[in-house]
């Protein structure tokens, strides 16, 4: 299990830039599928992660880090809550991403687990989420007790650029699974 999993704050944000990038290069070296390809530079993920600051800054984006035993960066995981008036009651879980070499240890279920606790703090009633169909992420959804809404086909490519069927899950934040 991690050491210890903190929210990121919009003033701490920049002081983690560099370890978020190199988590994030290396997930996706590792082949999760998040949005990026194969070959991402550190520069690049950097430049992602500096994107996010405007919504965690207006306190849109939620965004949690867990470091583990030997004090390095080994997790994320965050939330988005819709703005439009119609929705501000959901948000969208985004980038659950364990370092390869962390997984195993409970550190994808911790992170969850306080992503739900802050959206269930923060009035979020519904929370939802698209993994790909199959990924070890699709496991822990499950065995977290969200519920699958449904797969689309060719969703997404994953980092070698190959199309993948994408799962939808959803949960209902504070309510037992």
């Amino acid at each position: 299990m991690t050491a210890s999993i903190t929210r990121l704050t919009a003033a701490a944000l920049p002081a983690h830039r560099d370890e978020l990038a190199a988590l994030l290069v290396d997930v996706v070296a590792g082949g999760s599928s998040l949005g990026f390809l194969a070959g991402l530079g550190h520069e690049d993920a950097a430049a992602w992660w500096d994107s996010l600051l405007p919504a965690v800054e207006e306190g849109s984006l939620a965004l949690w880090a867990s470091r583990g035993p030997d004090g390095r960066l080994d997790g994320t995981v965050s939330w988005y809550r819709e703005s439009k008036p119609n929705g501000r009651h959901r948000a969208e879980l985004r980038k659950l991403m364990v370092h390869p070499a962390a997984r195993g240890r409970g550190t994808g279920r911790a992170l969850l687990a306080e992503a739900e606790r802050g959206a269930a703090l923060a009035g979020v009633l519904l929370l939802f989420l698209d993994t790909e169909t199959g990924s070890g992420a699709e496991r822990v959804y499950r065995s977290a007790g969200w519920t699958e809404a449904g797969t689309i086909p060719d969703y997404a490519a994953d980092p070698a650029g190959r199309l993948h069927p994408t799962t939808l899950f959803y949960k209902h934040p504070g309510r037992p699974a």
